[in-house]
């Protein structure tokens, strides 16, 4: 198992579609995971890339971590990095910003 909270989230974040290259477009992808907000979310089949965020794991009923997404904008602020610029560095569009 990954170090996801159970085998049911693990498989459903590594889903993979022979039919459909975006997850957005494939019917059986159920969740998606944000790394640099470490954020799960439900993902909305609309025809678009929207997530509903949850807090706890719909298979097993863990509590996922908290968001990180204030933080990773009051960091980059803190910087005087403009979050939607091309000067935000490669390590925070990942979470290897939250290991610094």
């Amino acid at each position: 198992m990954s170090d996801q909270c159970c085998e049911s989230m693990a498989f459903h974040l590594t889903w993979h579609c022979d039919l459909h290259e975006d997850p957005f477009d494939c019917p059986g992808a159920l969740v998606e995971f944000i790394p640099k907000f470490q954020e799960y979310g439900l993902i909305v089949h609309d025809g678009g890339t929207s997530v509903i965020g949850i807090a706890f794991c719909p298979w097993c009923g863990s509590r996922l971590p908290d968001s990180q997404r204030d933080r990773w904008f009051e960091e980059l602020d803190r910087r005087g990095i403009e979050p939607g610029g091309d000067d935000v560095p490669a390590e925070f569009e990942d979470d290897r910003w939250l290991q610094a």
